[in-house]
């Protein structure tokens, strides 16, 4: 049994789906597929809840905008309304949810909303596979992936899961299921959601779950490769990376894997390809259990938004442990990722994810302890196998804030 995630750029458009179908028709496995939700449904979805929870005047036309797009892929899949029944309880759904008052809370009612891109792509998809012949078994993944009540970032709860997940999706019925990646729920049935990009990390609880013989992430990529190539040119394919090296890279930032999606498949020593949708005849990249030492080029990762924040305590002492910890609550506190800190006798630098808002705010309540430095948008980038050619092209003139090295990996803070 295989897992298959099919990312929005693979389900984007009536041609996009029309391949991911002649991709799942090539292997006649069993196998479960993980569907992201469709092109930039997300984005769409993200602008809808902001509007709901504000309530302003653009609800209508953003959720009638979501309507549209979908119906044009639909009509382009030549599907009838008695194949698309399940879509139409979706959108109602939807559209009583926004006719209800929002509660004070953004993040649970971002997990309510945002949650119908992967519902409503997933029934599609499952629609026009049916249509041709591809019988699949459309899976509400809410009804046995649970987690705590995190919402935005939900942490699994991986001994209800494990139970339900094997009793839903059982073979017996049927050799293809279709489900959402992304989306959980509470033992209260309240949907949640795993972090943005998270139907990686879906596709791999699956595959640890059910012990799948491999998990392929199938991308508009030829497979990982040492860089984004939209930031950078001649960029070269990793053939094979161990289950670390690709850890490394998904926690500097690289998008082409979630950071959470390795160590449930590294646990059952289960195989990660990252292939090319549009060349599914390519091998694309094989993340596995490595016994040798991987010959790698300079690896670059970009992580954008970021910040850099620098404090001092007031009365010239020395950041201590209590300090420290004090400081750390508070980012805790706030939900806020860091990715790189720099400790000195008297100074403490973070670069953190930028957030959308309550920077400002943060600043005030460290002030009441510390001097207070901080920069915006700048760039944490990341050069795993660095040599001084890569550190050069890295720099180029771009102002440098922070420079941190260790064997293998440089990371630079820069504007």
């Amino acid at each position: 049994m295989k897992i298959f995630k099919f990312g929005g750029a693979s389900v984007s458009s009536t041609e996009a789906i029309k391949n991911a179908t002649s991709i799942i028709d090539l292997f006649p496995d069993k196998k479960v597929i993980v569907v992201s939700a469709m092109g930039k449904t997300t984005n769409e979805l993200e602008e809808l809840v902001k509007s709901y929870f504000n309530r302003a005047s653009n609800m209508e036309l953003i959720l009638e905008r979501i309507r549209n797009y979908h119906a044009g892929i639909t009509t382009g899949l030549g599907l009838t309304d008695a194949d698309l029944v399940q879509v139409e309880v979706l959108f109602a759904d939807l559209k009583k949810r926004l006719s209800m008052n929002p509660s004070l809370n953004f993040d649970y009612e971002y997990d309510q909303v945002v949650c119908y891109g992967e519902l409503i792509s997933t029934a599609i998809i499952s629609a026009y596979l049916n249509k041709q012949g591809l019988k699949s078994q459309w899976m509400d993944i809410r009804q046995s992936l649970r987690t705590d009540e995190t919402h935005r970032e939900a942490i699994v709860d991986w001994k209800w899961s494990e139970m339900l997940i094997n009793n839903s999706f059982n073979f017996r019925d049927t050799d293809l299921y279709v489900t959402q990646g992304f989306i959980g729920s509470t033992n209260t049935n309240q949907t949640t959601t795993l972090g943005r990009e998270g139907s990686d990390f879906t596709a791999a609880i699956l595959g640890n779950l059910l012990n799948a013989e491999s998990v392929t992430i199938w991308k508009n990529v030829p497979g990982v490769l040492n860089g984004d190539p939209v930031d950078f040119e001649d960029t070269v394919k990793l053939e094979e990376l161990s289950y670390r090296e690709a850890i490394e890279l998904a926690y500097s930032g690289a998008k082409v894997i979630h950071p959470k999606t390795i160590k449930p498949l590294r646990n059952k020593k289960i195989p990660l390809l990252v292939r090319p949708f549009d060349f599914p005849d390519q091998a694309g990249t094989m993340i596995h259990d490595v016994d040798h030492q991987l010959d790698l080029v300079p690896i670059f990762i970009l992580k954008k938004n970021q910040a850099l924040v620098t404090i001092s305590p007031s009365d010239f002492s020395f950041i201590g442990i209590d300090q420290l910890s004090g400081v750390f609550s508070l980012f805790k506190k706030r939900r806020i990722k860091v990715n790189l800190i720099q400790q000195s006798a008297i100074d403490l630098s973070l670069c953190i994810d930028e957030p959308e808002v309550g920077l400002e705010t943060l600043v005030v309540e460290l002030r009441k302890k510390f001097d207070v430095l901080y920069n915006t948008g700048l760039i944490l980038a990341t050069i795993r196998f660095y040599d001084e050619d890569a550190l050069i092209k890295m720099k180029n003139n771009r102002q440098l804030f922070l420079e941190q090295k260790s064997r293998r990996t440089a990371r630079l803070v820069l504007k």
